[in-house]
């Protein structure tokens, strides 16, 4: 149903609102998906979709079920996802670096009716099956079913591919996403129908991407970066979404772009670093995609000039979240500044707030980050204290720090738990860590803050060497000497402590939790 018939008549599917664009559009035979050898087409999608749906329903699913997806992307997770919410069931895809404890906690939490998982996941599932009080019906791909379950083949089998979708209202819950756990145990975020109808401006509007369009994001469709500008937005454009089995690295990344020509690469700046040490620019398939895109986490100055130097193009770095699914800040393609998150989207509104709620308008003054967007979430299932944490009188609150400068342009300051006074200023952690990043044999660098005994907060940096048989003494003085010729004096850690590797959630994103605690057990 369009988004006329939907603002007329109050209901709507987000599965149609997806695939629904380039149907109409006479797209049918152009690629949806590629996957190694396979091309399925807008056509064969949609019959999968709706073969899927059929499927389900037929075995018991019904609006408002939980459909979980413990699989790699894939035709066939695709076409799931997008067939329970056609039903009117809610979607929610999950890390599949969960451990069985965690895959026990998503499955209880949520109440799922039907859990589709991947052959090489199934022991996450029957390591911890004998405990659960109510088992799903769990569906897996690939391999042999075991322990009560039926294969995918099985389970579609006697099932047509035409379905009527099942109306929602735009206000009705069509998928969760599961936030990645940086600060703690993860929520489960529910998002609506509605949210969907804005799922490819970004990159219609910034990018141009469109049919003929190839997108490629090294992320999988767990993350919110993936599922919302890939599996959404890609697809309701009318381009063709490239998924890659197996875990990203980037031998498998440079392996699929020489393969598949993608146009538009998606990813984070940890893999953009990981492709520039391993290769990466000696690829020509490199030299063929229009525009590079960050999220995840800050994009360094560092990296953005490496790569820019090593390419002839920029990463073009946005932000947003799984509360919000797409972007509301990002760099344009004809003009970024390095260091930013770029402006404020069209579609959403953004301002800062003090502690005491009050609105800041003076450039480079930090403050609370408020956001008002069509795709925010409805809330966090079963948190209601947490709920009415983030949401307030329509403007969601992340917790996150951020100023702005006098362009328009908007800088992440770090978490609000992360933000620091010292001397009674103000102290923003990444303005401390892009310029360690700068320091001779500097890989990566974190600040956090570390409570003492006497009620104070010291500042302690955590590096991570280039070399890792270098001299933690001698990088500790020349990284001291880089921040005190930039840096004001007390923003100047004086505690340096170098780690092999930074604790990392699944999606990449840094733990600074984790960091905190191992630097006050080690003081």
């Amino acid at each position: 149903m369009s988004f006329e018939n939907t603002a007329r008549y109050g209901v709507m599917n987000a599965a149609d609102e997806i695939i629904g664009p380039p149907l109409s559009l006479g797209l049918g035979e152009q690629p949806a998906i590629l996957s190694g050898d396979r091309s399925v087409s807008y056509r064969e999608l949609d019959a999968m979709v709706n073969r899927s749906g059929n499927a389900m329903a037929g075995h018991g699913v019904v609006p408002a079920d939980r459909v979980l997806f413990l699989m790699d992307d894939s035709p066939e997770m695709v076409a799931a996802y997008l067939g329970a919410m056609r039903i009117g069931a809610v979607s929610v895809a999950l890390n599949v670096r969960l451990a069985p404890r965690d895959v026990r906690y998503v499955i209880e939490d949520s109440a799922c009716r039907v859990l589709f998982i991947d052959a090489e996941f199934l022991h996450l599932y029957l390591e911890i099956a004998r405990d659960l009080v109510e088992r799903p019906q769990v569906v897996v791909r690939g391999g042999e079913a075991t322990g009560g379950t039926v294969s995918l083949e099985r389970f579609l089998e006697g099932y047509g591919d035409a379905l009527a979708s099942v109306p929602a209202a735009p206000e009705d819950i069509a998928f969760w996403v599961y936030s990645s756990g940086t600060t703690g145990r993860p929520k489960a975020v529910l998002h609506t129908h509605a949210c969907v109808l804005i799922a490819d401006r970004m990159e219609r509007e910034y990018f141009g991407a469109g049919p003929g369009d190839r997108i490629f994001t090294t992320s999988k469709m767990f993350f919110g970066w993936a599922l919302g500008h890939s599996l959404m937005g890609g697809l309701r454009c009318g381009a063709t979404v490239i998924v890659a089995p197996g875990w990203p690295d980037p031998e498998m990344i440079i392996e699929v772009i020489e393969r598949h020509a993608p146009t538009l690469l998606f990813s984070t700046p940890v893999m953009y670093r990981n492709l520039l040490r391993d290769g990466a620019a000696e690829s020509p398939a490199f030299g063929r995609i229009r525009h590079f895109l960050s999220a995840g986490e800050k994009l360094p100055e560092t990296l953005y000039h490496r790569w820019r130097e090593a390419f002839g193009k920029p990463i073009i770095d946005g932000i947003g979240a799984s509360e919000t699914i797409f972007l509301f800040l990002v760099n344009d393609g004809g003009e970024q500044r390095p260091g930013s998150c770029g402006k404020k989207v069209p579609w959403a509104e953004v301002r800062l707030v003090d502690e005491a709620g009050n609105e800041i308008v003076t450039p480079d003054a930090p403050g609370l980050i408020a956001i008002r967007t069509p795709s925010q979430f409805a809330g966090y299932w079963k948190q209601p204290e947490q709920t009415a944490k983030a949401l307030r009188d329509g403007w969601y609150y992340p917790g996150d720090m951020f100023s702005f400068d006098r362009d328009g342009y908007w800088y992440h300051c770090g978490r609000a738990d992360d933000m620091l006074k010292i001397s009674g200023q103000w102290v923003s952690p990444s303005e401390i860590e892009s310029c360690a990043m700068t320091a001779p044999g500097i890989s990566e660098a974190v600040v956090v803050g570390v409570p003492q005994d006497d009620g104070l907060t010291r500042l302690v940096l955590v590096a991570v060497a280039k070399d890792p048989s270098a001299s933690p003494t001698r990088l500790s003085a020349q990284l001291l000497d880089t921040l005190m010729a930039n840096l004001s004096i007390y923003k100047c850690p004086r505690t340096i402590r170098f780690v092999d590797e930074l604790p990392r959630t699944a999606t990449g994103k840094i733990q600074k939790f984790r960091l905190r605690e191992l630097m006050k057990s080690a003081a």
